[in-house]
């Protein structure tokens, strides 16, 4: 008979847990739920995952182990029956302009093996396809598929003359030597604008050269050379090394540039040879400028023995990212690119071709940046992983994906020093009629809004045709909370993100990315409270405000402002220790001597944000600790390191940063990321609130409860990538549940149980 094995965890205090015990099945689905910052991270990431690296780092020698990351091992008594785990975490792939996705799922390295026995003509072996080695990269780009150039839109406006300053670079501006060479070259009208060039004028302007003249200034007349600006421009700047250039000189630069395609290989990165090389038609360039969808239909198309092998794995790879909902992407998208959720799913499907059993995977919200429609994809992937007799641990807030747990541990119940206990564990059913603030939330059914906003006004969007975007001429209503919506991949990011806000540059944007993870940032600094406090003990006690910085003449001598002593062990992980001499509080002994209203600085950063609030007076700083406090961040100290923070923590100190600003327009990209459903419900009451100010806050959303309580709807797709780039609908919730069209508008319906 099977007897069930478990993880055995007892005593665990890392980070804000509280002494916990627990048992975790092995090979089961395993789903952490609770607030943000409730200490899910600490059990699956700070405990389980850490330890289990640190024993995996020991078994190799002391030579491999300092070339290794060096692990701390958990604050726990016992951790027990662990096996090799896999992180798959949100963090995004990086890398750099010659990594894309085909590169990192390695399906290109295939690829390169297919065309190097099939190609017609043959090229060589399969490194001559690589655009990183030198036999197949463009000679003129070295693989990179682009080149710095000067951007015409940038560096004119043609809607001017050159007496007008036509000529945007600053040092081509009105009156300096540069611009002489073409106002007094006797070529052009002075007064004429740029617009109303001829052709041969035009050419002659941008790209003229070799053509000598007398060039007469009011400083006497000169025998010069013509030069066109774009020629001048590239002999300048372009054609010599740009790094070389002194800082100054780039950041003038770096406005009037932009990433152009490179003109040799349309940019696909490889020599013409390469490109030669061809398959039932298709080169290596095409394949990997196809969607994945797509592809997979082609290279199924390959019937020859001595490559059956290939194909199949290239297939199999192929079929993954599409059961994943990544199918709308293509095998040259560079990495840098995608989001944090697509980075994940890339993650995955490197581990879904392995046969390895036994292991433990550790998922950090896959749910983020899916569509409801693309979850249940999500869900069969995890179970897949589970029946080959692996355990999976999940921390996730989705309610679809919590569902197909196999067990539930619920930690709480509140966040940060509130939190750090388990408040449940059992099945879902059990979950549903538990007393905790999941079960709770899980049963809780939100209304669909029935009153709206009345917007005065709208904002245009015309004719927008980047990435996907199939001349989107879109009304964005001003005043109002505007959700835009739609599957991933049908161009929400590139309406919104890059053309909206190219033509708003002085919108808000709260968006996904990374704050300072420093444990020298915390939330007085990173907020901008801390200066406010700095100024008042200065004030208090006349002396210099950067005495009471951890960063600056405050610090420590002997922990340099840390708190803490860290002794590197080479091999073994690094110990750390409090500071001895400031017993980590961070300063030196005179500027703890200093107080404000009888509490010293170290004393000050210990307080809660609900305490600093009934401590402090001044009302501008009131007023930004009030922004922390009404994102539901109370709890942390002022002086609490980022670091400790959990994703949804700092998602939402970002937006308590933004608050307390006045701007017309705010733009948030998924806020909803790393909050608990109890959460969703404070942030929306912020949002509203925001609104309720005439502010226009539009918001990128998949999340339902978001999607009930918008004024106005702009649903994109109908699905992801080529297939995507319209706007299937626009309106108020209430008219989006009866789009049957709209993909969107059928999740809508179900969630409020029609």
């Amino acid at each position: 008979m099977y007897m069930q094995e478990y993880i055995v965890i007892q005593g665990a205090r890392e980070n804000n847990l509280k002494n916990i015990s627990l048992k975790i099945p092995k090979r089961k689905i395993t789903i952490f739920t609770g607030v943000s910052g409730s200490g899910k991270s600490s059990i699956v990431f700070d405990t389980i995952s850490t330890e289990a690296q640190r024993q995996l780092n020991e078994t190799f020698t002391f030579f491999v182990r300092n070339l290794l990351p060096k692990y701390s091992q958990p604050d726990a008594d016992v951790i027990e029956n662990l096996s090799t785990t896999i992180v798959i975490d949100q963090k995004r792939l990086g890398g750099n302009s010659r990594s894309t996705v085909g590169t990192i799922t390695d399906v290109y390295s295939l690829l390169r093996l297919l065309f190097s026995r099939l190609g017609h003509p043959h090229h060589g072996y399969a490194y001559a396809f690589s655009f990183n080695d030198p036999g197949g990269m463009c000679p003129e780009c070295s693989g990179i598929g682009k080149k710095v150039g000067l951007d015409l839109e940038k560096f004119l406006d043609t809607s001017k003359s050159l007496n007008e300053g036509a000529i945007l670079f600053p040092v081509f501006a009105v009156g300096t030597w540069y611009w002489n060479s073409y106002a007094y070259s006797g070529l052009f009208d002075r007064d004429k604008k740029l617009k109303d060039y001829s052709a041969e004028e035009w050419e002659m302007f941008l790209y003229g050269k070799d053509k000598k003249f007398d060039l007469k200034t009011e400083a006497g007349a000169f025998k010069i050379t013509y030069e066109g600006v774009v020629e001048k421009f590239n002999r300048l700047y372009i054609k010599r090394d740009i790094s070389a250039l002194a800082e100054s000189t780039r950041k003038k630069l770096e406005p009037f540039m932009s990433s152009l395609p490179c003109t040799a290989c349309k940019g696909t990165r490889l020599n013409q040879s390469v490109l030669a090389s061809r398959i039932n038609g298709y080169n290596i360039a095409d394949y990997t400028a196809m969607e994945v969808r797509a592809l997979v239909n082609v290279v199924n198309t390959i019937n020859h023995p001595a490559t059956a092998t290939v194909v199949n794995g290239i297939v199999t790879r192929l079929q993954h990212l599409v059961s994943i909902g990544l199918g709308y992407l293509s095998l040259d998208r560079e990495t840098t690119t995608l989001s944090g959720g697509e980075s994940q799913r890339i993650k995955m499907v490197k581990h879904l071709t392995s046969n390895l059993t036994d292991m433990i995977y550790v998922f950090d919200e896959p749910s983020i940046g899916l569509h409801p429609r693309d979850v249940h994809r999500l869900n069969e992937l995890l179970r897949k992983l589970r029946d080959k007799g692996n355990t999976v641990l999940v921390v996730e807030h989705d309610p679809d994906v919590i569902a197909i747990a196999d067990h539930i541990v619920d930690v709480g119940p509140h966040a940060g020093t509130r939190g750090g206990q388990i408040v449940f564990e059992g099945s879902f059913e059990e979950l549903l009629s538990a007393p905790t603030l999941t079960g709770k939330y899980l049963k809780h059914v939100t209304p669909l809004k029935n009153s709206y906003r009345i917007s005065d006004g709208c904002m245009e969007i015309k004719n927008a045709s980047l990435h996907n975007l199939r001349q989107v001429t879109v009304n964005i209503p001003k005043g109002v909370l505007t959700v835009v919506t739609g599957v991933a991949g049908s161009g929400k990011s590139s309406l919104i993100n890059h053309v909206f806000l190219k033509k708003h540059p002085d919108a808000i944007v709260i968006d996904q990315s990374a704050v300072s993870s420093s444990i020298r940032s915390n939330p007085a600094t990173y907020t901008g409270v801390m200066d406010d406090i700095r100024q008042l003990f200065a004030q208090a006690n006349k002396v210099s405000a950067s005495l009471f910085s951890f960063n600056s003449k405050g610090a420590c001598d002997n922990c340099q402002g840390i708190g803490f002593i860290y002794t590197d062990l080479a091999f073994l992980e690094p110990i750390k220790t409090p500071c001895e001499i400031c017993n980590g509080k961070r300063f030196k002994e005179e500027v703890l001597r200093y107080t404000f209203k009888d509490r010293s600085i170290a004393e000050v950063l210990a307080m809660t944000i609900s305490e600093a609030l009934q401590f402090f007076d001044k009302k501008e700083l009131k007023h930004r600790l009030q922004a922390i406090h009404d994102v539901g961040l109370h709890y942390l100290t002022l002086g609490q390191p980022l670091s400790t923070l959990s994703g949804g923590e700092c998602q939402r100190i970002k937006i308590a940063t933004e608050l307390h600003k006045q701007g017309g327009i705010y733009v948030m990209d998924e806020p909803t990321t790393g909050l608990h459903m109890s959460d969703i419900g404070l942030l929306m009451r912020i949002i509203n609130r925001m609104a309720d100010q005439q502010n226009s806050v539009i918001v990128i959303e998949h999340n339902l409860e978001v999607i009930k309580q918008a004024d106005w709807i702009i649903d994109m797709g109908p699905d992801g990538g080529n297939n995507g780039g319209q706007v299937v609908f626009e309106g108020t919730p209430a008219q989006l549940i009866e789009a049957d069209h709209s993909i969107t508008g059928t999740f809508l319906r179900s969630a409020i149980g029609q």
